[in-house]
């Protein structure tokens, strides 16, 4: 019988981290969720329990990607508590759509507060509380090889967090830690709401998605056997790989 695995998600109370999370409990791994908004974590984390056969299998930790004094909480919590983690899906992001002449200095700074600076220091907190060998997983964004219009800081800050994944290979190479990434197309989740989008907006984003190859817009779900396998010992010899998750959109 294999044996159970612990992996941390970051920004698991919807979208994709939360398919992940579900993902992963049903597989009888120990599952860490992180989230901003201590209500819904608390809900979140009581839903995935109820799933789970065993209460232990779900912590959550209240984590904003973007707050460094509670990144390094969690990572205090996790050494006192002596938890080792197997993999680490740095999941947490933002999109604020805007075009390049009305992007603010606020929204930039938000923008890489979260998707790039809290990763970046995540991972670095985490160092600690690492098995080797262990994975790391980011989720990126098609975006960093598309153009999208309304998305110049979004797509930077993708293109980031990949730039600084293959350094983090070869300095990490000692600890027996990889880092890998996916790039995720259009994908329904709370983003598009959050985004300021209206579900007319989302209706012809669907109907525009009709025309790639694979048909339909993406699910959540679409994402998950690429991150199970990148957080999986089937990995171990993949470093500094992307896995595009675009249906086809970008070809």
């Amino acid at each position: 019988m294999a044996q159970q695995k612990t992996i941390l998600i970051t920004g698991a109370t919807a979208g994709i981290g939360l398919a992940c999370a579900q993902h992963f409990i049903a597989q009888g791994e120990r599952v860490l969720i992180t989230g901003r908004n201590q209500e819904k974590l608390n809900r979140i984390s009581q839903q995935l329990k109820e799933q789970a056969e065993d209460d232990a299998q779900v912590i959550a930790l209240l984590c904003d990607s973007a707050d460094l004094s509670q990144i390094q909480s969690m990572s205090a919590k996790l050494q006192a508590d002596n938890i080792r983690l197997d993999a680490l899906v740095l999941n947490a992001g933002v999109f604020y759509p805007a075009l390049f002449h009305d992007s603010t200095e606020d929204l930039f700074d938000q923008t890489f507060a979260i998707n790039v600076k809290g990763p970046f220091f995540t991972l670095q907190a985490l160092l600690p509380v690492m098995n080797n060998p262990a994975s790391v997983v980011l989720v990126s964004s098609i975006a960093v090889r598309k153009a999208f219009a309304t998305a110049s800081v979004y797509s930077a800050s993708k293109a980031a967090i990949e730039g600084y994944a293959g350094v983090l290979n070869v300095e990490l190479a000692d600890r027996g830690i990889r880092v890998n990434s996916i790039r995720p197309g259009v994908t329904l989740t709370e983003i598009q709401h959050k985004a300021g989008m209206s579900e007319q907006d989302i209706s012809d984003l669907k109907n525009n998605m009709a025309d790639t190859p694979l048909g339909r817009v993406l699910a959540t779900t679409d994402m998950i056997p690429a991150i199970a396998y990148l957080a999986s010992d089937a990995s171990e010899g993949l470093r500094n790989a992307h896995l595009d998750i675009d249906g086809g959109f970008a070809l």
